[in-house]
């Protein structure tokens, strides 16, 4: 796999952004909910390892993004968050684009 970093500087799902800034949680929401499948590798390789602070606060602030901001697919997100170790509560659900549809 390329650097996890520049894959997501040239995600496509930053299409209204001058740079990929990760500390930015519109940034991160547009990823989760607009990115491609090499987007959301870089991104869960990002979550699961480097820098474990790093990774610990992207986890974080995806799972609360996934509850405040509808995205596409929000299940696919918790599992994954869940797989890398957060709590992650079944029974409440997350926000879901109603808009969206696979295709």
């Amino acid at each position: 796999m390329n650097d996890p970093m520049q894959v997501l500087a040239r995600s496509r799902a930053l299409w209204n952004r001058s740079h990929l800034d990760l500390r930015s949680d519109e940034i991160l929401a547009q990823i989760l909910d607009r990115g491609s499948t090499e987007d959301w590798r870089a991104l869960y390789c990002l979550m699961s390892g480097g820098d474990a602070a790093v990774a610990a606060d992207l986890r974080h602030r995806a799972h609360a993004i996934l509850y405040s901001v509808p995205t596409g697919r929000p299940w696919f997100w918790l599992a994954a968050l869940k797989s890398l170790g957060e709590a992650v509560d079944w029974s409440r659900s997350p926000l879901c684009d109603p808009g969206f549809a696979d295709l």
